[in-house]
């Protein structure tokens, strides 16, 4: 059964750049707010200085995992009041949350492999999920496909690579192939494995051969990077 969803306040505790033109925005989590990995939630500026016709709300998957103190978000970000905003929000800006929502969660079953294709920001809810079964111990056999036109537009590498460090005996590296884009492999208790190359990702994902049983694909983020016709929302 999914959270119920409610409204809160929350205030900003800390931004960051995690990529060329991407930032990350961490939210202080209310005590009973409760999500699912993969999970999205309403952010709702509350008088801010300027607005467009954009409006000042947005939906935004949660890139933190439920075991995180905090609620972090992350965006593009492109020039519009909203996001202009919050680039510039000092510590302690309250903003409005509405949610949880959605239903782009890890299935439950653990002998169905989930191969997850992301692009650009589209990372986000892999995140959550990933970091959530690392903390969970989850039985699930996972893998992720991430791709990014360069190297400098790769959000959350360093998070991703912790997450495939519990084991030592699996390394991870970052490489270029022909085309500039970034491919990472990782791999965690022979569960995660993440490569750059869109067209690859597909490749490996609809080979029958290549992962065991039927697997489940989740796809989210722009078309140019990540097959939208997964079960996610691109």
């Amino acid at each position: 059964m999914s959270p119920a969803t409610s409204a809160h306040t929350a205030p900003l505790t800390k931004r960051e750049e995690i990529a060329e033109g991407t930032m990350a925005f961490h939210f202080a989590k209310p005590a009973d707010f409760q999500f699912r990995p993969g999970q999205s939630m309403d952010l709702t500026l509350l008088n801010p200085p300027e607005t467009d016709a954009e409006g000042n709300s947005r939906a935004f998957s949660i890139a933190s995992a439920p075991f995180d103190n905090d609620l972090m978000i992350a965006t593009r970000m492109r020039d519009t009041a909203f996001k202009r905003v919050l680039r510039k929000a000092s510590p302690g800006l309250q903003v409005k949350i509405d949610g949880p929502g959605g239903s782009f969660v890890l299935h439950r079953k653990s002998e169905k492999p989930a191969v997850f294709l992301a692009g650009g920001i589209g990372i986000t809810p892999f995140l959550s999920i990933i970091r959530q079964a690392g903390h969970d111990q989850s039985p699930h056999h996972m893998y992720l496909f991430y791709s990014n036109r360069r190297p400098e537009d790769a959000a959350f590498l360093d998070l991703l690579s912790e997450a495939t460090k519990a084991e030592s005996e699996f390394p991870s590296d970052c490489d270029h192939d022909r085309d500039g884009q970034v491919a990472s492999r990782m791999a965690r208790r022979n569960r995660i494995h993440q490569q750059g190359h869109a067209h690859k990702a597909l490749a490996l994902a609809a080979g029958a051969d290549l992962l065991p049983g039927r697997a489940t694909r989740h796809g989210c983020g722009n078309a140019k990077h990540a097959d939208r016709s997964g079960s996610g929302r691109g």
